[in-house]
């Protein structure tokens, strides 16, 4: 989630274009906007990496498609700003709210209240440890982490050493990364040693942090980055150590990502990093905005598959999650530990067709 960043002001130029569906949407005073559609409030979680201002880019597209009316507020990675901003989005009548609180323990006391309130809630992205809503809107964290693992296991056959780059511990998505990515590695790769950075989803702690291990242990042949938020400074890195070479020399360090963005796709393809496992920022969007309306509309779901090509699961009673593709993408398109994958110019990702 960073590299060359995506201008925030792409997604204010488009709530400019589509007054309908962003922040410009009128409120009748029912919760419904001046062309009768339901309004619901998104909060933006930050707009700092380039796969949030993907979301934000693609949101009021999608709410045009849908058929809600959006008001926005950016939480910028801060929980008590969201329960500022969630109380501003409830005192100007939405219906319903999608969120996406990077830390997923503190969000429970706001979760409440709106479950008071009966104000439907979709989380995306990021599944609450306590607390209801109506829908969570993620991938299978987890294989995000074991797809990361077989990909470098394959790649070092079996032996040797990889920096895994954390996101934030506080979140279920660092946490369920980390474990799965660890258990992995134990399981089917125990000749590889992997050090554990928490990072915070900080560019400039990660990228301080791998330069210390590659300092210490400059025979390291492989990083996780648990999401492209690390990516300009690992690239960094590697190129001032004149690593920044060819998948073929023996010299190279195999880098695996999480995300999906434009970059990586193209890193990928120059061979400076080798994987990414791409998480669906634009339908993220569109399903977020479909469960909220769904919830409007009163209707309900059940575990199982879905039409969409992703399965619901009940992570605990009540809290359903509806689990979104997440391909892995490499070079080569190649199977990785019986992981398959699929090439960066593939058409399906979404990383290929944002504007």
């Amino acid at each position: 989630m960073k590299a060359k960043s995506i201008a925030a002001g792409t997604a204010l130029a488009l709530c400019a274009v589509l007054a309908a569906a962003c922040n410009s949407a009128s409120n009748s005073g029912d919760g419904a906007g001046a062309t009768g559609a339901p309004i619901v409030g998104v909060d933006y979680p930050r707009s700092d990496t380039d796969f949030w201002n993907s979301y934000i880019e693609y949101t009021p597209k999608m709410a045009a498609e849908i058929g809600v009316e959006i008001k926005t507020t950016n939480s910028q990675n801060d929980v008590a700003k969201l329960a500022s901003n969630v109380q501003t989005l409830v005192s100007q009548g939405v219906k319903g709210i999608a969120m996406a609180p990077q830390d997923t323990a503190a969000i429970a006391p706001t979760l409440t209240t709106l479950e008071t309130k009966k104000i439907p809630v979709v989380t995306i992205d990021t599944r609450p440890d306590q607390g209801n809503v109506f829908m969570v809107v993620r991938a299978d964290n987890r294989a995000y982490g074991e797809k990361a693992c077989h990909f470098l296991g394959a790649k070092l056959n079996g032996a040797g050493k990889v920096v895994m780059l954390q996101g934030d511990l506080a979140s279920v998505n660092g946490r369920d990364r980390t474990e799965a990515f660890n258990e992995c590695m134990k399981a089917k790769y125990p000749k590889i040693t992997v050090f554990g950075e928490a990072t915070n989803w900080d560019g400039a702690i990660a990228s301080q942090k791998l330069q210390i291990r590659l300092t210490e242990h400059p025979d390291i042949k492989g990083v996780y980055m648990q999401s492209s938020f690390a990516l300009a400074g690992t690239l960094q890195l590697l190129k001032q150590r004149n690593l920044l070479v060819p998948p073929s020399d023996p010299k190279h360090v195999f880098v695996v990502s999480n995300d999906g963005i434009p970059q990586e796709l193209k890193e990928i393809g120059a061979g400076n990093i080798d994987a990414t496992v791409s998480q669906p920022a634009d339908l993220y969007a569109k399903y977020a905005l479909h469960y909220l309306k769904a919830a409007i509309d009163g209707k309900t779901f059940q575990p199982g598959p879905t039409d969409h090509d992703s399965t619901i699961i009940q992570v605990r009673p009540g809290l359903l999650e509806d689990q979104l593709s997440a391909p892995l993408v490499t070079a080569d398109g190649g199977t990785y530990g019986e992981v398959p994958s699929i090439k960066p110019d593939d058409t399906s990702l979404w990383g290929n067709t944002i504007s």
